[in-house]
């Protein structure tokens, strides 16, 4: 089956020929030039990734964002006008897998949507993984500790989900960056620290004394649940 790709975006002109692009790359694209519109297509839909843009009439692009994390893990990539800064780290604290400012490339959007597949159908094919109280299930994109579900973001699970798979490795921050939104640049550092302290506090993780995420100062960061699960 074709990949579903929902564009939100009130360009009508744009989004179809985005529409005409993906389809060349073999993806069934459908949008909605209001955000309502949007919401209930991916309700009937349910796509495997949605292209939100920013600049939207009655609901802006974070609303909207913040709509759909309520009620799904959907990955999404935000389009912003702008390009600034501030935007792209919110939309990406909000839950958002990756940004791309207008105008943009159609085959970098291309590379940005095969890249956050792959990495979303990767986890899919792999089992429960445990590590004490603590299982994640890739299939679900869920995670429980103490047998209480979780409520992480897309992008604090996908954080999770890295680093639950690499256990015992250093991963410092470029890597995290690369890994999970396919970009390499200095400027959103700060977002994997802002990611991992949310993802601390909701694992009930004391930095200090870490069971499950430990700090590798001037580096980034290491799981070592797996150890304390061994009792290393």
């Amino acid at each position: 089956m074709k990949p579903t790709i929902l564009i939100i975006d009130d360009d009508e002109k744009l989004n179809q020929l985005v529409e005409q692009y993906l389809a060349d790359f073999g993806f069934h694209t459908i949008s909605a030039i209001h955000p309502r519109e949007g919401l209930k297509k991916m309700e009937q839909v349910s796509p495997d990734l949605i292209i939100l843009d920013i600049m939207l009439p009655e609901m802006n692009g974070f609303e909207v964002c913040k709509a759909i994390r309520k009620q799904s893990r959907i990955p999404i990539i935000m389009l912003t006008a702008r390009g600034e800064l501030m935007d792209k780290v919110v939309g990406l604290e909000l839950g958002a897998d990756d940004y791309l400012p207008k105008p943009f490339e159609p085959r970098e959007l291309v590379a940005r949507i095969q890249s956050i597949l792959r990495r979303t159908m990767s986890e899919k094919a792999t089992d429960v993984l445990q590590f004490g109280k603590l299982f994640i299930d890739l299939n679900r994109q869920s995670a429980r500790l103490d047998g209480e579900l979780l409520p992480l973001t897309t992008h604090e699970f996908a954080a999770l989900s890295l680093m639950t798979r690499n256990p015992g490795k250093v991963m410092d921050r470029d890597t995290i960056l690369q890994e999970l939104r396919g970009i390499d640049c200095e400027a959103f550092n700060r977002s994997v620290d802002i990611t991992m302290s949310r993802l601390r506090q909701k694992l009930k993780d004391d930095p200090k004394t870490p069971s499950f995420i430990k700090t590798v100062w001037g580096t980034g960061y290491v799981f070592i649940g797996g150890k304390e699960k061994d009792g290393e």
